[in-house]
């Protein structure tokens, strides 16, 4: 398991908990892909080759091994290459000045859209990937993605001197762990949480009409299954 994260219910845990890097709201034009087959989506957003490091880095970020579904079953890579198409940060204000050393809390600080950091973050990490390996990121055995995305993380992987430094390693990688994260538990209108697996992992209701008469309920499984916004049942 990657040391980013050393359980799915710590990711999970600290996605409900935490502010994350970079907090942006969802697209409202991403809707309509509730239960697409992964095998048979076709990306809008991304190239061919953006696609198959999307998949293998989303893999790892949310394994299939352990307790509870991982990132390919619940088609996070669909919302997020839904959002990205759909407008994500769209409304964001970009005109500057942007203080990246800010708090999370202020909001959205980075240079670039969520699709510029996308595109060249990508690009950069295929770049170290073949530079350390000599093949691209999604060739790489699990404990190599996995070192990857923690240099990315760290910073230890230097975007500067593969050509661009307009970016930092780390500013892509919060994206796309934040991303990774919405996109596993948002509602499965939004393309992700496909069959609303990641909400029954975690025993989430989802959009229920009402349920206060178990918010006192402690120590005790929530016994019925989530609801999504478009009604289906889980």
């Amino acid at each position: 398991m990657s040391q980013l994260v050393s359980t799915r219910r710590t990711l999970l845990l600290a996605s409900a908990a935490a502010v994350p890097i970079v907090a942006l709201p969802l697209s409202s034009r991403a809707k309509g892909l509730e239960g697409t087959e992964l095998s048979r989506y076709q990306p809008v957003f991304f190239s061919a080759a953006e696609w198959s490091f999307l998949l293998a880095a989303c893999d790892r970020l949310i394994p299939a091994e352990g307790k509870g579904p991982g990132a390919l079953e619940t088609n996070v890579p669909v919302f997020i290459d839904q959002q990205l198409k759909g407008g994500l940060g769209d409304d964001v204000y970009m005109a500057g000045p942007h203080k990246p050393d800010a708090p999370a809390t202020l909001g959205f600080q980075m240079t670039h859209s969520p699709q510029e950091t996308y595109r060249i973050g990508i690009r950069l990490s295929q770049a170290a990937a073949r530079k350390l390996h000599g093949k691209p990121f999604e060739q790489l055995g699990a404990e190599q993605k996995d070192a990857l995305l923690t240099a990315l993380q760290k910073n230890d992987v230097k975007f500067a001197e593969l050509g661009d430094d307009t970016l930092k390693a780390s500013q892509f990688f919060g994206q796309l762990l934040s991303d990774t994260k919405n996109g596993y538990l948002a509602d499965p209108m939004y393309g992700g949480n496909k069959d609303m697996k990641a909400w029954v992992a975690i025993g989430f209701p989802g959009a229920r009409a009402a349920y206060t008469e178990w918010i006192d309920q402690h120590d005790r499984p929530y016994p019925l299954g989530p609801v999504s916004l478009s009604g289906k049942r889980a």
